[in-house]
């Protein structure tokens, strides 16, 4: 699976279902028929793209829309929910992290409280998995696949897989001059 195939999956599945269960649902469907190593591919290319988004300026949005902190895994799981989002969203904000002020996702969060955003929170987790999930259901193996799933990957992947720290320069979002600057659009929908 190449990566235009992978955005090609990736949007389908934006048309096809509403909401992150059912989107994960017809995804871990589509995968289903896919050969092993397609399904293996798609999780390669999910790892590339998070790798791209891996930087300290989308940090800093993830931060501001958050609320002036995201944790670590908060922020690995924003990169799966921006690659939700479709290549075309996904690819400006690698740009302009600012351009997340555009999404719809992100401008029905504003005004409300987090602890309200629900099916809406920009995080999901759940695509990580739907390749292993996948793999198990192809292999027989539903139960625990996760090591073959992992050394297929790894074996994929060859030395590209691994990971180093955000790309970038790091800044604190919650300096309103900078935060200002850099991101002007998620500073003023996202106060601190």
């Amino acid at each position: 699976m190449d990566i235009d195939s992978f955005w090609k999956l990736i949007e389908e599945c934006r048309r096809q279902a509403q909401g992150p269960d059912e989107r994960l649902a017809w995804l871990r469907g589509a995968l289903t028929r896919r050969s092993l190593a397609e399904v293996v591919q798609f999780q390669v290319r999910l790892d590339e793209v998070t790798h791209e988004a891996f930087t300290w300026d989308l940090w800093a949005a993830a931060d501001r829309i958050f609320g002036g902190w995201c944790s670590d895994d908060g922020f690995c799981y924003f990169g799966l929910w921006m690659v939700g989002l479709g290549r075309d969203a996904f690819s400006r904000a690698l740009v302009d992290p600012d351009s997340l002020a555009d999404v719809p996702e992100v401008q029905c969060l504003v005004g409300r409280p987090r602890e309200m955003w629900n099916d809406d929170w920009p995080g999901w987790e759940s695509l990580d998995y739907v390749a292993m999930e996948a793999y198990g259901s192809l292999t027989g193996v539903d139960d625990d696949c996760s090591d073959a799933f992992y050394e297929d990957v790894e074996a994929e992947q060859g030395d590209e897989g691994s990971s180093s720290g955000p790309l970038g320069q790091r800044w604190d979002v919650r300096r309103e001059d900078e935060a200002a600057r850099k991101l002007p659009r998620l500073s003023v929908m996202f106060p601190l």
